[in-house]
C-alpha cells in the first residue's frame, strides 16, 4: 500500500539565485513536501528584486518556467529590520492563512542567519526547512552545473570579488579565477546571481546582460529579457 499521508505545503523564500533554485529543485525532490509557490522580496521605487537588483519581469519569467506563484512582499529602500520583519511577518500570516505550513531557505553554512530565520518562525504555524545545509561549498557549484543549472552573476561586492564578474557566466572558468578569499557559492555575500536554465525549468529564460553600473557600493549587471523573434 502507498504511503497516503498528506504532504506539507511549503513555500520557498526566492531570490531567483542559484542556491534557493538549487535547494528548490532538492526539495521537489523530498515525497513529503509539496512547494506550493515561491516567496520574493522586491525593492518600492525599482521594480527589482531586493539585493540581487533582477528585474520583477524576469522573476515573473522564472515562476512561469517553474509553473508556480510568486508571493511578492515590497520593502522600501535601505529597509530597516523592523519594517522587513513587519513586512514579511503579514506575508508569513497570509501564507499560513493558505494552509502553507513551510518555509524553505537556500542557506548554507552562516549559523546566524539560520538561527535568526528560525526565531523569526518559532511563533509562527510554519517551520523552517533548510534542503541544502551544510552542503560542500567548494563542490556544490560543479554539481548545479552538471546537473543542468546555467546561471549569471548579477551583483557582485567589489571588495570580495572583481567587479568583472558582474554579468558573466557562473561556470567553471568563472569558478577557476575565484579569489580564495571568496565563498564559491557567494555564502557571505560576495555576490548574487540569477538562474535561467534549470532542470525543473519547463524552458530556459533567454536573457540579454545590459550595462554594469556601481550602486551604493556594489556592482549590478542589468539582465534583460530577450524579445521572442517575430
Amino acid at each position: 500500500m502507498g504511503d497516503n499521508r498528506p504532504k506539507t505545503q511549503a513555500v520557498m523564500c526566492w531570490s531567483g539565485g542559484k542556491d534557493s533554485a538549487f535547494a528548490l529543485w532538492r526539495l521537489q525532490q523530498n515525497p513529503e513536501v509539496e512547494v506550493v509557490g515561491l516567496l520574493t522580496t522586491l525593492t518600492e521605487g525599482y521594480d527589482r528584486v531586493s539585493m540581487q537588483g533582477v528585474r520583477r519581469e524576469l522573476l515573473h519569467a522564472q515562476a512561469e518556467a517553474l509553473g508556480l506563484p510568486v508571493r511578492e512582499v515590497w520593502i522600501p529602500p535601505a529597509c530597516i529590520n523592523a519594517t522587513y520583519e513587519q513586512r514579511m511577518g503579514e506575508a508569513v500570516e497570509r501564507t499560513i492563512g493558505d494552509g502553507v505550513r513551510a518555509v524553505a531557505f537556500g542557506d548554507l553554512y552562516l549559523e546566524d542567519v539560520r538561527a535568526y530565520r528560525e526565531k523569526m518562525l518559532a511563533s509562527t504555524a510554519l517551520r523552517p526547512l533548510f534542503p541544502i545545509w551544510g552542503e560542500d561549498t567548494h563542490r556544490l557549484p560543479y554539481e548545479m552545473l552538471a546537473s543542468g543549472f546555467r546561471i549569471t552573476v548579477c551583483c557582485i561586492d567589489p571588495k570580495a570579488v572583481p567587479p568583472e564578474f558582474a554579468g558573466r557566466p557562473y561556470d567553471e572558468s568563472l569558478l577557476a579565477e575565484m579569489p580564495k578569499s571568496a565563498d564559491p557559492c557567494g555564502e557571505r555575500g560576495e555576490f548574487h546571481t540569477f538562474v535561467h536554465d534549470a532542470p525543473n525549468f519547463r524552458e530556459a529564460i533567454p536573457i540579454t546582460v545590459g550595462e554594469r553600473v556601481e550602486r551604493d557600493g556594489f556592482w549590478f549587471a542589468d539582465l534583460r529579457l530577450d524579445a521572442p523573434p517575430l
